[in-house]
């Protein structure tokens, strides 16, 4: 049995590895483009005369029409397919960024409002990111590796910071906060494009091979998610026509809140991390704003190696028990619960003691952002789209609370130590959303509307 098994095994191809590796480069130049603003922000804050509250503000414009565009996003994904909505979305969301760099020649007051109607387009443009990245997950991989694919492409969030913000960093420091932006949008635009010519769906990839085309389908892969490249709008239409039942019936899933609550506070440790960090080692600890770019990778690069981690603890905890909710809870809860660790913070002076605990924290959160994983798990099938849309709207709602809130913070205390806190205790409320409401981890039926 086990010769035929390894038979099996040579003659499949590997196209699935390569799908993912396109998410996870993806996915990095995404979060990149979210964070040239925290690294490019101390000096463009200096420049054009901006207080706490301005600055938390416009931090959370991207969140306000990112948040808002998800479930319409999510519908256009249902519709038209993964691989060209999300083309576009790269390429437009990479040209937005590079404008940013122009309000830079702006006089002060015309410049912060031309930025932030910037990094509202730049929120639109990114909607159907996440949701399109679950979508091809559920298409491609089988259950028993899904966990570790959603992991992967989600810790290119990490990865982004790693490899970007040293970049973003001394190209501030030596050229201009505004070239950040110019050389980011630049090489999104040619991601966008790579993109369109290498990515397809498992029915249509000219590198697939029966053997593994029947290993994913066998194992649970939803192969048929997005329709041939032929198929018209109308023939699309009828699934996806009853989007409002099917928000409706998503939304009255207890399971389903639990995932959204559970999302949203996660997600708030994301937009500090985004927004507010570099500035926390700038002003409160003191670093040049190039230190702080090199500083900031070790807590990224420690998410990055938690998030593969937590994928691959919760596909072996699947593999051994053959329970998805012991399998996707375990790791997220455990993760979160360390994450807290990001408060002891305001107890140490030493700066190597504060990334140390900075990386701990975001070595916990990368072993809890499990979410999309949850989301392939449990998304309809004919719905999957508005599914991701609205766990990303949920989720992303703390990427418009998180900097106004700690931007209200510090200036109310003039430190940084409430807002630790603040971020700590939503990792709290993360674990009892996924150890008290969430319950058993299944795929949602949706019953028919009449």
């Amino acid at each position: 049995m086990s010769a035929v098994v390894s038979a099996a095994d040579a003659r499949r191809s590997r196209v699935r590895l390569f799908i993912v590796t396109m998410l996870f480069l993806v996915t990095t130049v995404n979060y990149a483009d979210r964070a040239t603003l925290s690294i490019a922000g101390p000096a463009l804050s200096k420049e054009l005369h901006l207080d706490p509250v301005a600055m938390g503000w416009i931090f959370s414009a991207f969140g306000w029409s990112y948040v808002a565009a998800q479930v319409p996003g999510g519908w256009l994904l249902d519709r038209y397919g993964s691989r060209l909505v999300y083309a576009f979305s790269i390429i437009i969301w990479s040209l937005f960024t590079l404008m940013q760099g122009w309000v830079g020649f702006l006089s002060a007051g015309t410049a912060v409002v031309v930025l932030f109607a910037l990094r509202l387009l730049v929120g639109v443009a990114e909607a159907p990111s996440f949701p399109a990245n679950a979508r091809i997950v559920a298409a491609w991989f089988p259950g028993n590796e899904r966990g570790t694919a959603s992991a992967f492409f989600n810790s290119g969030q990490y990865f982004a910071t790693v490899i970007f913000a040293p970049l973003m960093g001394w190209i501030a420091h030596s050229y201009g906060w505004r070239f950040v932006f110019f050389v980011m949008g630049a090489l999104g635009i040619v991601m966008g494009f790579v993109w369109l010519k290498t990515i397809y769906g498992p029915k249509e990839h000219p590198s697939i091979n029966e053997a593994e085309f029947d290993y994913i389908k066998d194992g649970g892969a939803l192969v048929d998610l997005d329709a041939p490249r032929d198929d018209l709008p109308r023939v699309r239409a009828p699934e996806a026509g009853s989007g409002w039942d099917h928000i409706r019936q998503l939304l009255s899933n207890r399971m389903m809140l639990g995932v959204y609550l559970g999302q949203y506070c996660i997600n708030t440790l994301t937009y500090f991390f985004l927004t507010w960090f570099p500035v926390y080692l700038v002003k409160e600890r003191g670093l040049s704003i190039l230190q702080a770019g090199f500083v900031a990778t070790l807590p990224a690069l420690c998410g990055f190696i938690g998030g593969v981690l937590g994928g691959v603890i919760s596909d072996a905890i699947l593999r051994r028990t053959g329970s998805l909710t012991m399998a996707r809870k375990i790791p997220i809860v455990g993760g979160m619960l360390l994450s807290m660790s990001i408060i002891a913070c305001n107890y140490v002076d030493g700066q190597a003691l504060v990334v140390g605990f900075m990386a701990l924290a975001f070595f916990g959160k990368g072993i809890g952002a499990l979410g999309w994983a949850v989301v392939s798990d449990t998304s309809p099938k004919e719905a999957g789209g508005v599914s991701g849309g609205l766990f990303n709207t949920f989720g992303n709602l703390s990427s418009i609370t998180t900097p106004i809130v700690i931007g209200y913070i510090l200036a109310a205390t003039g430190s940084f130590n409430g807002a630790l806190v603040f971020v700590g205790l939503n990792a709290l409320v993360a674990a009892f959303a996924y150890l008290v409401i969430v319950g058993k981890i299944e795929r949602v039926t949706l019953k028919r509307s009449s």
